[in-house]
């Protein structure tokens, strides 16, 4: 039987999605590198108790709204904060879990101040090392960066060419959720500008590996010099509607 990982829909997508479940979700920025069809069909399915590992948990629709004027968002924007405020996330494990600006509280922060969720902070490098580990299927590996800082707290630490360093172990999750551009039915994939980020270092850290793409293209169509991700780290590949392409 030929190989085709497109699914139907983002539902169907994410449909053995379960409680308690460890999710990498891609995205850096901006909304062009966020799964955001895939976020709204886990807010649909309402699964809870999750462990989010993202960049950041996110700003919410709150702060999204007072800064429309200057930057607006698509409509069809959604990040992990919609998971956040919608009660379904416990844990974070992110490198930027809250606002720079203490005049600026998000949905993550406010219930991190309630004792509601709970926050792993992880160096940015640390943790884009940590999940490509996990692709790898290196458990662990010692990183000079965090000695000395809250990071550092209950774990092992090694001088290393007279440095200290700590021992940090690979972070593999149940599913993870990526946004690239274009896709085969083998499930190779290319990005756009700064979608490549999290998204390609994810791709694979997770037992399935789910791609929201603008576009399917036929089989021989990707410049292989231009995939990134190789469909062998991909398990599912579902298109993003008309509207929210391009983005």
């Amino acid at each position: 039987m030929p190989i085709n990982k497109i699914v139907a829909s983002f539902d169907e997508a994410v449909a053995d999605m379960g409680d308690g479940a460890t999710i990498h979700v891609g995205g850096f920025g901006g909304p062009g590198g966020y799964p955001s069809y895939l976020i709204r069909a886990v807010a649909r399915k309402g699964v809870t108790n999750l462990t989010i590992v993202a960049n950041s948990p996110g700003s919410g629709r709150e702060i999204r709204l007072k800064t429309a004027t200057l930057l607006p968002p698509p409509d069809w924007f959604y990040e992990v904060s919609l998971l956040v405020e919608q009660r379904q996330v416990k844990r974070a494990i992110a490198s930027f879990p809250v606002s720079a600006s203490p005049l600026v509280v998000t949905p993550f922060e406010r219930q991190l101040r309630a004792g509601e969720v709970e926050i792993e902070m992880v160096p940015q490098g640390t943790l884009a090392e940590r999940i490509r580990a996990a692709k790898a299927g290196i458990p662990a590996f010692y990183t000079p960066t965090g000695p000395g800082t809250v990071v550092a707290e209950g774990k092992e630490i090694r001088y290393l060419n007279g440095k200290p360093c700590l021992l940090e172990h690979a972070l593999r999750a149940d599913f993870a959720l990526i946004r690239a551009l274009k896709a085969d039915r083998y499930g190779n994939l290319v990005y756009r500008m700064t979608a490549r980020s999290f998204n390609a270092t994810m791709a694979g850290a997770a037992e399935v590996t789910i791609a929201e793409v603008d576009e399917v293209v036929e089989l021989g169509e990707l410049d292989p010099e231009a995939i990134v991700t190789p469909g062998i780290y991909v398990d599912r590949v579902v298109v993003r509607p008309r509207e929210g392409q391009g983005g």
